[in-house]
């Protein structure tokens, strides 16, 4: 814990171990430990360096990002220690290594390590760090791997859920569907509690709900609706009222009841003739089970000719008891117009029987929906009111990778830079810090950074903003609001204070308050407005007097 291997939190608290068992000292590539040794062996393994956990690209054509993953990076450095079995392990593979190298990482911890972050559930963008890490450099070496891996899919699956909770809308409900389609197991409980954050309302992964607190959803499948025959298979039949008062009997016949009525009713004759039997049974049934939470599937056979009809018979029956069925959800087929019908099959069912409501029964759709899809459902018109999405979330079947990188930026009190003949790989150098500059409207304009003894910049006061490698690309921008970004969150030996990790609700409000704080443009789907990110002149002057010092000078023939 904590206690034994770093810094406490406020009050004492320690921080538990990662959420994933996995997640270890050797969930690392080899070259990290590689790296240590030769460190080690030169005796440079306690330069103090300084790194970026950052990314080049927003993802899914986008303009933004959502960071995620913070905490889980802090719960790994809290409870870092490498066990004897392991030690054991890495002298196995590394065995012209001397034995006083596997003494040193047999003592190491992370407790002279600070790292300092963007909190988790902010909105972010390229270039800029999302984690500055500073440490003995050997340490901060084996921390790479682990940091980017935890990084980059929590990142990514978080902003595909808020791109797909922008398209659509504020008001739908979004459920998680993801779990049985996911990357391995680790790859569904992470895409559940990150989804959440990113927006969604609840998942069906239940492991997830008991480890986050998410709420949890799901009725049944299709196979529950073509495993009944008939009613006969009905055993208990008796359904007591809401309220306790009275028992009804014979459930199913006043089911049977009331889908006669319904076959007469003058508004809805010729919408449909006679329906499944077994489908009637399945979901009689179900609301014999679940009477307070009635949702069913009406895709099995077919939805408007039996579906919604044995659907409207089930709830009317409960609705006779005092309970209010939930809603139907449509698995196939043109969701669209199925949901217009079935809203306006609905709606006649209220008005013919007086039934207050009934009109507004809950509509879930899904089958392989993505944001596009979403998208040109509301482009159609449709009545659907909460959306099940699996495959394509969690996968992030748009983007498989987010592409985060670790890069040394300062050795020593050093400046360090990495080059390369494509200039969007070109580190920017030294230990920074990071504003975000509102406008008048209170919209973010730009992301800065700055070097780290600059003074930060002031409200009313006019800075110039430089692109970090276009010498043309420069604007004067006078902030109505400047927000710091990096904060500590593991001060190592430092006197500073230490960020609590907060809830992941917190963290899901966070998430959706910079949502609606961005700029319209920057966030549409299509052809999005970039967002600036810039260098103060300062820090722009210094990294090209660097580049030029440490890129060699060619020489021609």
């Amino acid at each position: 814990m904590a206690n034994a291997n770093g810094p406490m939190g406020e009050e004492g608290r320690s921080i538990p171990q990662t959420t994933n068992p996995m997640v270890t000292p050797l969930l690392t590539d080899l070259y990290q430990f590689t790296m240590a040794y030769a460190y080690w062996k030169a005796g440079k393994h306690l330069d103090r360096a300084v790194f970026d956990l950052f990314y080049r690209k927003n993802p899914f054509g986008g303009e933004y990002t959502v960071f995620g993953g913070l905490e889980e990076c802090i719960r790994l450095i809290a409870n870092f220690k490498l066990k004897e079995e392991e030690i054991s392990f890495l002298r196995s593979v590394m065995p012209t290594c001397e034995d006083g190298f596997f003494d040193y990482l047999r003592a190491i911890d992370c407790s002279d390590v600070e790292v300092y972050a963007i909190p988790e559930g902010s909105v972010v963008f390229p270039k800029i760090p999302l984690m500055r890490i500073e440490g003995p450099v050997a340490v901060v070496q084996l921390l790479e791997t682990p940091f980017v891996n935890l990084v980059n899919y929590a990142s990514l699956v978080t902003t595909n859920a808020a791109r797909h909770r922008f398209v659509a809308g504020k008001s739908k409900n979004l459920l998680e569907f993801g779990l049985r389609r996911a990357q391995g197991p680790d790859g569904g409980i992470s895409a559940s509690r990150y989804c959440y954050m990113g927006g969604f309302d609840s998942t069906s992964n239940v492991a997830a709900g008991r480890l986050f607190g998410i709420p949890l959803r799901g009725t049944h499948s299709h196979a529950f609706v073509s495993s009944y025959m008939g009613h006969d298979e009905i055993i208990g039949k008796a359904l007591q009222s809401h309220d306790g008062s009275s028992t009804c009997e014979d459930f199913v016949s006043l089911v049977q009841a009331w889908l006669g009525k319904i076959q007469w009713t003058d508004s809805l004759r010729g919408v449909f003739g006679e329906t499944n039997q077994s489908e009637l049974a399945a979901f009689t049934s179900y609301a014999l089970a679940f009477p307070n939470n009635f949702l069913t599937l009406v895709d099995t056979y077919d939805v408007m000719r039996s579906g919604v009809p044995n659907f409207c018979a089930v709830a009317l029956a409960l609705n006779d008891l005092g309970y209010k069925a939930v809603g139907i959800r449509l698995d196939s087929g043109d969701l669209a117009y199925l949901s217009i019908e079935a809203r306006k099959f609905f709606q006649a069912i209220e008005k013919e029987f007086s039934v207050p409501s009934f009109g507004k029964m809950n509509i879930t759709a899904s089958n392989d929906l993505n944001e596009e899809t979403i998208d040109a459902l509301n482009k159609q018109g449709h009545e659907v009111d909460a959306f099940g999405i699996g495959t394509n979330l969690v996968t992030c079947y748009a983007q498989p990778a987010l592409g985060c990188v670790f890069k040394l930026v300062e050795i020593n009190n050093q400046p360090r830079i990495k080059l390369s003949e494509d200039v969007t790989k070109v580190s920017i150098p030294c230990k920074k810090r990071c504003y975000r500059l509102y406008g008048r409207e209170g919209y973010p304009l730009v992301d800065i950074m700055t070097g780290g003894n600059e003074p930060p910049p002031k409200v009313g006061e006019r800075i110039l903003c430089r692109h970090p490698f276009n010498e043309s690309k420069r604007a004067y921008v006078v902030p109505q609001r400047v927000e710091e970004l990096l904060k500590c969150y593991w001060p190592g030996y430092s006197d500073k204070s230490r960020e609590e990790l907060p809830s992941l609700e917190k963290i899901r409000d966070r998430c959706m308050k910079h949502l609606s704080q961005m700029r319209p443009d920057h966030m549409r789907r299509l052809n999005p407005t970039p967002y600036k990110v810039s260098v103060s002149a300062k820090l722009y002057d210094f990294i090209h007097f660097l580049w030029l010092s440490e890129a060699p000078v060619g020489e021609l023939q």
